[in-house]
């Protein structure tokens, strides 16, 4: 029997996963799903495996518990972090020649695990066909929008940068449903500051070579675009897409991004993924600014400023905040919440910073709708940025125990040891 210890603290580090994965073939595969130091509840779990060429088409796994339990797999393939270790996993293979397997990222949600203790799971691949799946559908030009069995959950706007229409199209974004799809809980162009919309990426001082640009608010003429859909994933765990997004002054491309957006198919609200892999198109590019006017932020609906704004209110580790009372600043946060009011209903967005993104990180907080986090930070050529947050979004309140619980499953994520006979 060959074990692979895997320690998912994935898709955070480029080259984490590089000598993990083992060849599998046709063998039986088990893992042992270890919870470490906190309780897991309604977590993501993920796992390298290399299959057989011949299972390169298999969309899903079934994984059995001892007591007859069986859980729902996603075969997709590797993500934005772990996609690259893949890569260099094959390096070795010589030119011309026909793979013989195939790398595969295994994704299921654990329902329920203490502290200290372990699942172990049995894996048949392919499994069986699920009810209900993730789905996209593009408009092309204009959005394209992820669902789950009919109930809309994102929605990534990518309209062509037309210097005519600037104040529409000079940045991309994804807006966020409500957990039950039927309220958009973001903010599109117009209203107070118009150029923060959804969840949206950007700095407002940046310099690069021959010159400098604002991708927040978008000032002059700095603009982000839309430039390719680089992957896609549907399936009953997840929903995911990679898209290209370049950087630009103008016409002038200085940054390459691509940026991942996964939606997981928890239960009791929506929990959602962002990472971004920032790369130079040449020479030293210096992001740069302040905490309201850089970083990954969430921007809540427009109704929010301008109708609901007294019941907002932020809940961080050391307690829950007054209506309409927010923090100008705060210093490496492991995470920060803002319940607002939207058509009649209260929601609450849970922003986690994960503790492998570049530090000092600086949060600011508005109640009119935007909180986020910044952080400083100089590429140049072969340094790129990878930056990785976690969003959970539901109805109601939450406490401090219960956002800080789910924080805590993203630091510190569960050990996965793959066993091989």
């Amino acid at each position: 029997m060959r074990t692979t210890r895997i320690v998912f603290v994935a898709q955070y580090a480029l080259m984490s996963l590089a000598p993990l994965a083992a060849s599998y073939g046709a063998a039986e595969i088990t893992l042992t799903v270890k919870a470490g130091a906190y309780d897991r509840s309604n977590t993501p779990v993920s796992a390298l495996l290399e299959l057989p060429k011949e299972l390169a088409d298999a969309a899903t796994a079934e994984l059995i518990a001892p007591n007859g339990q069986k859980l729902i797999g996603q075969l997709t393939a590797p993500g934005l972090s772990a996609r690259y270790s893949a890569s260099q996993h094959n390096a070795d293979q010589k030119p011309g020649e026909k793979p013989t397997i195939v790398t595969r990222q295994l994704w299921f949600i654990v329902p329920q695990l203490g502290r200290g203790q372990e699942l172990r799971l049995s894996v048949r691949v392919p499994g069986p066909k699920p009810e209900n799946c993730y789905a996209w559908k593009d408009t092309p030009g204009q959005h394209a929008e992820l669902s789950f069995a009919g109930r809309p959950v994102l929605r990534y706007m990518y309209k062509p940068y037309d210097p005519a229409n600037r104040e529409e199209t000079y940045k991309v974004y994804h807006h966020v449903f409500e957990p039950d799809g039927k309220v958009l809980l973001t903010k599109g162009p117009g209203g107070l500051f118009t150029h923060h919309r959804g969840l949206f990426f950007g700095y407002c001082a940046i310099s690069f070579p021959g010159g400098k640009a604002d991708t927040w608010g978008c000032g002059g003429n700095a603009n982000q675009l839309h430039e390719r859909f680089l992957a896609e994933e549907a399936g009953p765990v997840l929903g995911r897409h990679l898209v290209e997004i370049a950087w630009r002054s103008g016409a002038k491309t200085f940054l390459h991004e691509q940026r991942e957006l996964t939606a997981y198919n928890t239960s009791g609200g929506t929990l959602l993924e962002f990472a971004s892999l920032l790369t130079s198109a040449g020479g030293k590019v210096v992001l740069d600014g302040n905490a309201p006017h850089a970083g990954f932020q969430f921007r809540a609906a427009r109704e929010v400023s301008e109708g609901t704004q007294s019941q907002t209110y932020f809940l961080r580790p050391d307690g829950k905040g007054q209506l309409n009372q927010a923090r100008a600043s705060a210093m490496n946060l492991p995470w920060d919440a803002m319940s607002f009011v939207v058509e009649g209903k209260r929601y609450t967005v849970l922003y986690i910073d994960s503790p492998r993104n570049p530090k000092p990180a600086e949060y600011n907080e508005r109640t009119y709708g935007r909180f986020g986090s910044f952080f400083k930070y100089e590429l140049d050529d072969g340094k790129d940025l990878l930056a990785n947050y976690r969003l959970w979004v539901q109805q109601g309140e939450m406490t401090v125990e219960q956002a800080a619980a789910i924080a805590n499953q993203f630091a510190e994520p569960a050990e996965v040891v793959v066993a091989v006979k």
